[in-house]
């Protein structure tokens, strides 16, 4: 196995176990039927950044976010990910929505991200012509958006200085966050693509 595979399999593992933490908040919500103390921001960002291309894909050519990012280099790595990732956040999502009693705001962000959504769809299919252009406009957006969903827990981080209680923030999560994002660090100079990195 050559260093590029190891680093692959290393994505792979670190990012569904990323993803995967989650989990724990959705033990944490059916075992005390609420969505308190749990944010919603991060499931949703994360989302964004994949669900947009399970939804498009068979309705259009062209798609957003990583899974087309990695349909378009043909890696395998990429897809597979955002396809664990997707179906995992809508899981999340959905979960999250049954117990939260701020389903208001669950939806008023939702609808946020879908316009967002909707108006990239509409830049990369239409205004960009197929090929490098696209590829790098993609690449870039993909890695603002994942950079927003690493940013994402930080929305309380003046709350926890102040309390002095970091329920809210996920150990699991910042330490898988952690690995995750080496191995793709290193996955991404493996391949020089400067949008993986």
């Amino acid at each position: 196995m050559d260093l590029l595979q190891l680093l692959s399999w290393a994505c792979i593992v670190f990012t569904v176990g990323m993803f995967s933490t989650g989990l724990t908040d959705l033990k944490k919500m059916r075992e005390s039927k609420s969505a308190d103390n749990i944010q919603f921001l991060p499931f949703l960002t994360t989302c964004l950044n994949r669900i947009v291309v399970l939804l498009w894909f068979p309705f259009f050519h062209s798609n957003l976010g990583w899974l087309y990012y990695g349909i378009l280099k043909r890696d395998q790595t990429i897809i597979l990910v955002n396809v664990i990732g997707a179906l995992l956040q809508i899981l999340y999502i959905v979960v999250y929505f049954h117990y939260t009693k701020q389903k208001r705001m669950v939806v008023s962000q939702t609808l946020a991200a879908g316009t967002v959504l909707t108006c990239g769809w509409f830049y990369f299919t239409t205004l960009l012509p197929e090929g490098d252009a696209r590829l790098s406009q993609l690449g870039l957006t993909c890695s603002v958006v994942t950079v927003s969903m690493y940013l994402s827990p930080l929305t309380d981080l003046v709350k926890i200085v102040r309390s002095g209680d970091v329920q809210c923030l996920s150990f699991p999560l910042t330490v898988a966050t952690f690995f995750t994002s080496t191995s793709w660090v290193l996955y991404g100079l493996q391949l020089m693509d400067y949008y993986i990195m």
